[in-house]
């Protein structure tokens, strides 16, 4: 049986939880056990911090974990990067306060910079050969400026509300993040082949988001060139209907391109379009 360790609460928590539940995984209890069970799974849960996680995975105390990417890369503790996610994506950032007067890098030469990363911004400005002090404080990054205890910050964003309402202007990205699936370093073969199991359920739910599952009724006349325009895991499929002059065209198309081929169909003679969202693909 698989031990997975995910963080207690929290953003990730819950995009964590989705993902189990949409590959028909169920955890009981909650985020103030310590440990649950999984149903429609062989595997236990672990409920840790985040930046617990991969030590947790490196010393298999669990056998598998959920983190952040930024996480792995700030520990720099052995583990393998099974997959990653598509999800609780995020940026790690430098950010300076607005009337700060940025010209580029080197403006943070000799400046103090406040973190709770700071093994992945002194190998970022040491890349770059900029020599800054790097102040490590665990929380409440964005307001070290104000207070006096930095000149800027490099920190973790999403939308970058919170450093607008800090007076702060993000000036450069360092690394982009998301949530990874990692494993213990030397696991055994069975336990590498539930990790499979486990990494093909969150691919197969993975590959399905921004696709949509369309029925259209479309006549015989128009099939060539409706298959044409249309995109399909192999081809569309076609049934015919019981007028002989009409058929059923069942295709998968992603978003972004849905309603383009939509009006192109109707503008052949496509009718009683149906978009169904599509829960996952198996391959």
């Amino acid at each position: 049986m698989l031990k997975i360790a995910i963080q207690a609460k929290g953003r990730l928590n819950e995009d964590t939880l989705q993902i189990l539940a949409d590959s028909g995984i169920t955890v009981s209890g909650g985020h103030r056990k310590l440990i649950s069970h999984a149903e429609g799974f062989p595997m236990d849960v672990v409920y840790l911090r985040d930046d617990d996680i991969p030590q947790a995975v490196n010393m298999k105390v669990a056998d598998i974990g959920i983190v952040g990417l930024n996480e792995v890369s700030e520990k720099e503790i052995d583990v393998d990067i099974v997959m990653r996610l598509g999800f609780s994506a995020c940026r790690l950032s430098l950010a300076v306060p607005r009337d700060a007067g940025y010209t580029g890098l080197r403006w943070f030469e000799n400046r103090r910079v406040a973190t709770s990363y700071p093994n992945i911004l002194r190998k970022f400005f040491s890349e770059h050969g900029i020599s800054a002090e790097i102040h490590e404080i665990a929380g409440s990054v964005e307001v070290a400026p104000a207070v006096g205890m930095a000149d800027a910050i490099f920190d973790i964003v999403s939308s970058g509300g919170t450093l607008i309402q800090n007076g702060l202007v993000e000036v450069e990205t360092v690394m982009k993040s998301e949530a990874v699936l990692i494993a213990s370093p030397g696991i055994s073969d069975d336990k590498k082949a539930e990790i499979e199991k486990l990494r093909f359920r969150f691919s197969s739910i993975i590959e399905s988001r921004g696709l949509k599952y369309v029925l259209m009724n479309l006549p015989k006349r128009c099939i060539d060139d409706a298959v044409a325009i249309l995109p399909g895991m192999k081809s569309p499929t076609l049934l015919p209907l019981a007028d002989p002059e009409w058929y059923s065209l069942h295709v998968v198309i992603g978003d972004k391109e849905l309603w383009d081929k939509i009006e192109q169909l109707k503008q052949l003679g496509a009718e009683d379009i149906l978009v169904l969202n599509l829960e996952n693909i198996i391959r």
